[in-house]
């Protein structure tokens, strides 16, 4: 193939650059670091879950796959307008107003849900993880509903077979470590390829083409770059996705005059269960990949290696605070925390509480089950969960659909809603860790797409575009769930039409 785009990367963005560029006729060559058995980047690991603007039902039932499902006659996916996706945003900029860039991913994001299902990705509504069913009805909450049908792994695969069946072509175990200028344009990348495929000196390989699309990830899975921008304890975070999201994008993309955009000492961070590997592994089965998050913490009560609370679990849906949750728990002693859940709670946890390979602790009495649990001080923490059950204010109404208002009253910390007891035998305990997704920080990217300059400020890198997490300044305090996949649909398909604009003339 004679290129006339190079994609670097494997994941949604990087698809979704490429799926738009070959609209616009182009011919792409997409070049992963992994080998094959590992292509599809984060995305791969992710629950698939995209989230996006609408105001009717018709919105939702337009995307899916499936229509013939009877509990769409007994569904209320509410709705999610533009104005609060613009106040999510909003809610996690830390007091700053919202960028271009955010704009841009709250007023694409619809269209790009349409735009990826005529190219074949299916969706559904997320029941097992959105929705609860009460008074015979299934009432969607967080504004947050559909996912693609097998989660991130679905995506991708469905992504990666349209792009082949439109004359894409992908190389695996290729490294891209710098990228090739020519009269301050870029035209190319250099490469580390396996010796047998490498067609200049054994190992090492260029790729010309008329512009380049990174789409490379962050550099969340670089243990030493965390401890630089995140802080020394990051080091201790397990990688939730792709081992190879080492930064290399940022690094070659700032060697070639990029800049810079976002906040570098912020992540997504979620609850993971203790066992959790260092790294994503995609040769475990998808099953258990998924069901190491442990995000279920707003139905129960979450501890520190003290016995302490020290986040207020009910603060918002687990959509609004699992990325911010989990960074809470790498700043605990010893990395790590408990979730507490009795009986009465099972039937609201995900499913992954109740797998079998769950890491979990249970006992007929809160005293057995504390008991069991080392790395915790046992007398505080029996003491915590004793003075939280006695403040529960039982007046308000248990609503799991809604901010209900159910709080405790005189804690030093109080939960504000779905407080209830822990009081049913049997009682569950599981220890969480940290698990790192992916890096705030990144590149300074225009609303095309387009990498913008160091040292020209305020223009564009000629011939090279970015998309995905190694976008810089969509994401400050945290971000409403979701999010993230349809930033790196919005901003993948703006790279590969404004590529496509520029090789097109």
């Amino acid at each position: 193939m004679n290129p006339e785009l190079i994609v670097v990367g494997s994941g949604n963005a990087a698809f979704c650059a490429a799926l738009a560029a070959q609209e616009r006729g182009l011919a792409v060559l997409m070049l992963e670091a992994a080998p094959e058995s590992e292509f599809g980047g984060n995305s791969r690991y992710t629950a698939g879950a995209m989230r996006f603007a609408y105001t009717e039902h018709d919105d939702i039932l337009d995307l899916l796959a499936d229509t013939t499902d009877p509990r769409l006659a007994r569904t209320d996916f509410g709705t999610y307008p533009v104005a609060q996706f613009r106040r999510d945003l909003l809610d996690f900029g830390g007091g700053r107003a919202l960028s271009a860039q955010q704009t841009l991913l709250i007023n694409e994001s619809q269209s790009l849900m349409r735009w990826l299902k005529e190219l074949g990705i299916a969706f559904a509504p997320i029941y097992s993880r959105q929705a609860f069913e009460r008074d015979d009805k299934y009432q969607f909450w967080g504004g947050l509903t559909l996912n693609a049908v097998g989660e991130g792994d679905g995506l991708v695969q469905r992504q990666r077979n349209a792009f082949l069946k439109g004359g894409g072509e992908i190389r695996y175990d290729c490294q891209v470590e710098a990228l090739i200028t020519r009269d301050d344009k870029v035209c190319g990348v250099s490469a580390t390829t396996p010796a047998s495929t490498a067609a200049n000196t054994a190992g090492r390989e260029d790729f010309f083409a008329a512009a380049v699309v990174l789409a490379c990830g962050g550099f969340e899975a670089n243990a030493a770059r965390r401890a630089e921008r995140l802080g020394e304890h990051w080091q201790h975070a397990r990688v939730r996705g792709t081992r190879y999201n080492q930064g290399h994008g940022m690094t070659m993309a700032q060697a070639a005059g990029a800049a810079v955009a976002g906040k570098f000492d912020g992540c997504h961070a979620t609850p993971m269960d203790a066992a959790t590997p260092d790294y994503g592994n995609p040769d475990m089965p998808h099953i258990q990949r998924k069901n190491y998050r442990k995000i279920s913490y707003p139905f129960g009560v979450m501890l520190n290696a003290r016995g302490e609370r020290f986040v207020d679990e009910g603060k918002n849906f687990r959509n609004y605070t699992y990325a911010q949750y989990g960074r809470a728990i790498l700043e605990q002693p010893q990395q790590c925390a408990w979730q507490f859940f009795d009986a009465q709670a099972m039937e609201l946890l995900y499913e992954e509480y109740r797998v079998d390979f769950a890491t979990r602790f249970v006992a007929p009495t809160l005293e057995g089950l504390i008991g069991q649990l080392d790395g915790i001080d046992q007398p505080a923490a029996l003491s915590t969960l004793t003075n939280y059950n006695a403040a529960v204010n039982d007046a308000v109404v248990f609503d799991p659909t809604t901010l209900d208002g159910r709080a405790t009253q005189g804690l030093a910390l109080n939960k504000t809603n779905w407080a209830t007891r822990l009081e049913c035998a049997p009682f569950y305990a599981y220890p969480v860790v940290c698990g790192i997704t992916f890096t705030y920080g990144g590149l300074a990217v225009s609303t095309d797409g387009e990498v913008l300059s160091d040292r020209n400020q305020g223009s564009a890198i000629e011939g090279l575009y970015a998309a995905g997490e190694l976008v810089g300044g969509l994401f400050f305090e945290g971000y409403p769930g979701g999010s993230g996949l349809t930033a790196g649909g919005v901003f993948g398909r703006a790279a590969g039409y404004s590529a496509a604009a520029f090789i097109n003339g």
